[in-house]
């Protein structure tokens, strides 16, 4: 028997994804620090063993098959993006593997060998929709990167809005990684049709691209806000204050959440890693889904996959976002909804939320989704 429990990673360090998976590798062995401080699991530590894929999608998917294969860890937390998810979910359906898969995304997908932490529509999506129409109105712009998530993010905004009364403007997309100069002419088409708000879905580096041209033409968050599920703190950070003032993130978690719970990660966090500039709701979800491992690895004893997955479902935390669970219906996560906007320092402040975690609905069944959003509040401040 090996003296550790041995786990993979695979969250990239390079690339134009680099920004928000640094932050997920992050919390990840915050979780793993916390874990073996106080004795491990059974008495034995949890060991990570980690690659960077560099971003590339398909990198994801050869690295797995060797963490599988050649390092004998049948257990992998990994990717941002969803094409990259779509290489590693062959890799471990096959090789009976399990992957924590920490990122929000399209939904409409289950795979026994997954289990899934990020947000779903139904938890961000229809909320952000809703808020958007009631606060600043019914015409919504759209502007997203080329691939799976953008495209199925927007087909499921575009039926909320259309359900709810409110207009797609317009929809655009730009491919992975276009570099300065991609976004000035959709900047200008949004500056001339002047909608109520936009819904970007534009990611990696492209993301800062885009806000920055958004910037140079004119375009400020206080007038027409830009709305993401995406941008995050490591976003703002990198991007800076005067341009991202104004604009939306919904997510589950923001650091600027005041509570005791989430102050006592903060500080864990910062005495592992020096600051907290890269604290994201991406790297909460390695964070909880690394200590959800932890609590079913205690429960059942051993790492074996089929016995995992059945002391997995119905798993509940103390997460620094709220309490959280797996639902054992579909092996995605309940989750807390918040919307915040960016202050002129660069800090979110948490505007709306619903105040009890949602259940998950990958499938996004309406009436349920509607009903939750009857019970979301506004924030006061004073």
């Amino acid at each position: 028997m090996s003296d550790c429990w041995k786990v993979g990673i695979l969250f990239s360090e390079t690339g134009s994804t680099a920004n928000v998976e640094l932050s997920q590798l992050h919390g990840a062995m915050l979780a793993i620090a916390e874990i073996n401080a106080a004795g491990g699991v059974l008495g034995r530590p949890i060991e990570a063993v980690r690659y960077d894929p560099g971003s590339e999608p398909r990198d994801y998917g050869r690295l797995a098959e060797k963490l599988i294969v050649e390092d004998r860890i049948n257990t992998l937390f990994a990717c941002y993006k969803s094409s990259a998810r779509k290489e590693v979910l062959p890799v471990v359906e096959r090789r009976n593997a399990l992957f924590f898969y920490p990122t929000i995304y399209e939904g409409f997908e289950f795979s026994p060998n997954v289990f899934y932490g990020g947000a779903v529509p139904n938890q961000n999506s229809v909320p952000l929709a809703r808020y958007l129409m009631a606060n600043y109105g019914p015409r919504i712009y759209f502007v997203g990167s080329d691939y799976i998530y953008p495209h199925e993010s927007n087909r499921v905004m575009r039926h909320v809005l259309r359900l709810s009364g409110g207009e797609v403007v317009e929809e655009e997309y730009v491919p992975l990684d276009s570099g300065p100069g991609a976004f000035d002419a959709i900047v200008a088409r949004i500056l001339e049709q002047r909608p109520d708000a936009i819904f970007s879905t534009v990611v990696g580096q492209d993301s800062a691209e885009f806000y920055r041209a958004y910037h140079r033409a004119g375009g400020r968050g206080g007038d027409i806000p830009v709305a993401s599920l995406t941008t995050n703190e490591a976003d703002v950070a990198e991007i800076g204050a005067e341009v991202m003032a104004g604009h939306l993130t919904a997510a589950p978690y923001f650091r600027t959440l005041e509570t005791p719970r989430n102050a006592q990660y903060l500080e864990s966090y910062a005495r592992l890693h020096g600051d907290l500039t890269d604290v994201t709701s991406c790297g909460e979800a390695a964070y909880i889904q690394m200590h959800f491992f932890a609590q079913a690895l205690r429960d059942c004893g051993c790492d074996d996959t089929d016995a995992l997955r059945a002391t997995l479902v119905g798993q509940s935390f103390e997460a620094p976002q709220g309490r959280v669970t797996i639902d054992p219906d579909n092996q995605h996560t309940y989750l807390h909804s918040r919307i915040a906007r960016i202050d002129e320092e660069g800090e979110y402040v948490i505007e709306h939320e619903v105040p009890m975690a949602i259940k998950p609905d990958p499938y996004l069944v309406m009436p349920a989704s509607a009903d939750l959003i009857v019970q979301g509040r506004k924030i006061s401040r004073g």
